[in-house]
């Protein structure tokens, strides 16, 4: 097994180091962050225009458009906000103006898209490619408008005011140039030559997000994230750069079928991870406290209660870095294994219909089985599912936890065993 962490920091650790510091990735990860708030606070007017009770349902129902709105106008809008703040972190990140690298951003990606003349009262533009499933497009005209002011900047190629003029004017006037650049260069393409930016990216990106929906594309980010936590790296944050895009392209696809009362297409969105299989934190660490909480060692015992509220709500740095997971041979197996049992048990109960597909982004910080329930619309069954898990996971933990709790008491780490106390 020590060869195994061995072999992962000589060849995973440096790979997967650089890119959770590569600054592309890290703009488009913080950028995606950043619109969180609004996804959860969209999704909840979703659950509300479309409660899990059937008699409230039948209250709501005359209601339901009107309900939708605040949803329309957050997640519908999920790529022009991502498409912002993925601008201003990659701009800040060059230690250029955020601001105008935002506005620079949001403006090439609204000219990808064309107007249409609405019932003779004016010009529209489609709300179907301003939300997650244009976020790619969103992300590749963030990266260009910055890159173009960038480019700008250092070649010197802006408008310098005087030292008198205050510096929100000033680096306003800097961005006039790399305006001048990216506005025309977007609307010839998509205009005078009509080459449709949209339809190009989604179909270059498409295969990655059909292969996120499958079987493989779950067990991938499971086994790269428990690897990297194993190893001492956030996991999820050097995935979620490359991942979340796609999770949010598949949540976005969920939300408008289920706010279109079509069937639920996706299985893997980032919700399917978060509730069935990350329960307590990455590498179902929900099961390893539970098992803490009757350890005869008295370090693990007073580590579990201390952690415990906290792995309720998701968050398991205690038990990672305490116990500690990391770096811990005995507890290696089922911290790497648990989350693909119960990532393929939960993957086959949805592909059968026996649990319905999540489509409501929750805080992440619920217990799992109130996320679970909340993410899937309502559906009881995804509560026993967790439960389920939870069951799997604590079983699967409870040998290598003895075996470990075994060698803290023998090695006196974790001082007498409660019995030899007594």
């Amino acid at each position: 097994m020590y060869k195994l962490f061995a072999l992962l920091d000589k060849y995973l650790l440096p790979v997967m180091t650089r890119l959770s510091e590569q600054r592309h990735l890290r703009a488009v990860r913080d950028g995606i962050v950043s619109t969180i708030p609004l996804i959860i606070v969209g999704s909840f007017f979703l659950i509300i225009a479309f409660p899990p009770l059937p008699a409230l349902a039948a209250v709501v129902k005359p209601y339901a458009g009107q309900i939708l709105l605040p949803f329309r106008l957050t997640m519908g809008l999920m790529a022009l906000y991502a498409c912002h703040s993925i601008g201003y972190h990659l701009a800040k990140s060059y230690k250029l103006d955020g601001v105008s690298g935002g506005l620079l951003a949001m403006a090439a990606f609204l000219l990808t898209s064309v107007p249409v003349t609405y019932q003779d009262k004016g010009l529209a533009l489609l709300m179907e490619n301003l939300g997650g499933g244009s976020m790619f497009v969103a992300i590749v005209m963030a990266l260009f408008a910055v890159e173009v002011l960038r480019f700008a900047k250092t070649r010197q190629l802006t408008i310098k005011m005087p030292a008198g003029v205050p510096e929100s004017v000033a680096r306003s006037f800097e961005a006039l140039i790399p305006a001048a650049i990216i506005i025309p260069v977007v609307w010839a393409v998509r205009d005078l030559v009509g080459f449709d930016i949209h339809q190009f990216v989604l179909e270059l990106f498409q295969p990655l997000v059909q292969a996120g929906n499958t079987l493989a594309g779950v067990l991938t980010p499971i086994i790269i994230i428990t690897l990297l936590w194993a190893t001492g790296i956030h996991g999820d944050s050097v995935v979620g750069s490359v991942a979340r895009p796609i999770w949010l392209v598949l949540l976005d696809q969920n939300i408008a079928a289920a706010a279109a009362g079509q069937p639920v297409p996706n299985i893997a969105p980032e919700p399917f991870f978060q509730w069935f299989v990350w329960i307590g934190g990455s590498g179902a660490t929900i099961g390893l406290v539970l098992g803490m909480l009757f350890s005869r060692a008295p370090y693990l015992k007073s580590m579990a209660r201390a952690a415990f509220l906290p792995a309720v709500c998701n968050i398991n740095e205690p038990i990672i870095f305490g116990v500690p997971v990391m770096l811990n041979p005995l507890l290696f197996v089922p911290f790497l294994l648990g989350p693909v049992i119960i990532g393929v048990l939960t993957y086959f109960t949805m592909l059968f219909g026996l649990v319905s597909k999540p489509y409501i982004l929750v805080p992440w910080t619920l217990p799992a089985p109130v996320g679970a329930y909340l993410a899937t619309g309502g559906d009881w069954r995804a509560v026993i599912l967790v439960i389920v898990n939870i069951a799997i996971v604590t079983c699967l933990y409870f040998p290598f936890l003895k075996a470990y709790e075994r060698k803290l008491i023998r090695e006196g780490a974790a001082g007498d065993s409660e019995e030899e106390t007594k």
